[in-house]
């Protein structure tokens, strides 16, 4: 054997032992072949790494900038395919699992269709802490809060883990929820509102009768409902947000005062009705109540959305809230007060620097 043959032997000889001993470290169900290339790949190492990277520009709130003129801009979501029969992403049992926080009013849009559809037993969830900080929503692994949950897939600290494996060199939000396919790995959408309208239809071929008749978005109250989700979010859904962030007295006022003057128009649109469109529930019912449904604990105090309360100042629109509530077990079971009131006077330090979570208001919810 010449000399420069004996070093190749020995650096031969050192990587076999190093496999072998890392074998003995893993679970020999894990240590196979398919599981090799994703753990040791460059591309696996790449992802590995990715997860790792500093994006605390992206996920600490408090790092966040408004506009110049002080006033808050929502960045649309970056995820947005779909499911689909005949598409990359199939509807089918067990093929998806949806992250969401309890705390989020976005992300309880889904978790209430997911309901309301029977799809349980078909998307699986995730719960994250409330208490989003530094490096964005945390699994229980990482902050333990009741009610939360580890992540089961790959057990994440954090929501942005999820989206760096997916998008190594991702650089938008990382915001719940989350709709991933476990079949290749990805996120398939970030969007509430397209998410909501893939579980009202896109799985009906695989429900029971019922639960497939149920539609939230009608063909024949479509124009309707989109010309109110259109004012709504704009006004009322994101119109908290932009008078609760606001960095203005000017880009406050011009925040708060829209989204009065749409409750006033909510008031009137509710009044004798028990729905926002015709005689059923709809879609925009779902996404105006996760906003109605966090104005008196939260938005009234915490973002300074004050001229008046729901309980007080809107008699149809608090009737309608507490008929959806009482009634109907999709939305109370997806409304827990505690990780709502938590997070945001928890998460956002730059508006409760002690983090004091009030008491108020009690109940969080009336009796009907």
């Amino acid at each position: 054997m010449n000399q420069l043959a004996r070093p190749l032997l020995r650096i031969q000889s050192a990587h076999r032992l190093g496999l072998r001993q890392l074998a003995t470290t893993i679970k020999p169900a894990t240590f196979r072949a398919a599981n090799y290339s994703q753990h040791f790949s460059p591309s696996g190492l790449h992802r590995a790494m990715s997860t790792n990277r500093d994006v605390s520009h992206l996920t600490d709130i408090s790092k966040s900038k408004p506009d110049q003129d002080g006033s808050f801009k929502r960045k649309p979501s970056s995820f947005r395919d779909f499911i689909q029969k005949g598409g990359k992403f199939e509807p089918e049992k067990g093929r998806y699992h949806l992250y969401v926080s309890y705390a989020c009013p976005w992300a309880t849009r889904a978790l209430i269709v997911r309901k309301i559809k029977g799809l349980e037993d078909f998307v699986d969830v995730s719960v994250v802490s409330p208490r989003m900080g530094e490096h964005g929503w945390p699994f229980a692994s990482v902050d333990a809060f009741p009610g939360a949950d580890a992540d089961p897939l790959f057990n994440a600290q954090h929501v942005k883990d999820l989206y760096l494996r997916a998008k190594p060199d991702y650089e938008g939000r990382f915001t719940v929820p989350v709709l991933w396919d476990k079949k290749t790995s990805t996120i398939v959408n970030n969007e509430s509102s397209e998410i909501i309208r893939m579980f009202n239809a896109e799985f009906n071929h695989l429900l029971h009768a019922d639960k497939a008749a149920i539609d939230l978005y009608p063909e024949a109250h479509r124009k309707e409902i989109d010309e109110i989700n259109d004012w709504v979010y704009d006004t009322v859904n994101n119109g908290v947000y932009k008078s609760g962030f606001a960095a203005t007295q000017q880009a406050y006022e011009a925040a708060v005062k829209p989204l009065f003057e749409s409750l006033d128009r909510l008031e009137k649109i509710l009044t004798g009705k028990d729905y926002l469109v015709g005689d059923q529930l709809t879609e925009a019912d779902v996404r105006l109540f996760v906003t109605i449904v966090r104005f008196d604990p939260v938005y009234v105090g915490h973002f300074k959305c004050n001229i008046r309360t729901i309980r007080d100042g809107y008699p149809a629109i608090h009737l309608w809230l507490r008929k959806l509530y009482w009634n109907n077990p999709a939305f109370s079971s997806t409304c827990n007060f505690e990780h709502i009131k938590t997070h945001y006077y928890w998460s956002h330090p730059h508006i409760n620097p002690h983090r004091i979570v009030p008491i108020g208001p009690v109940p969080n919810i009336l009796p009907l």
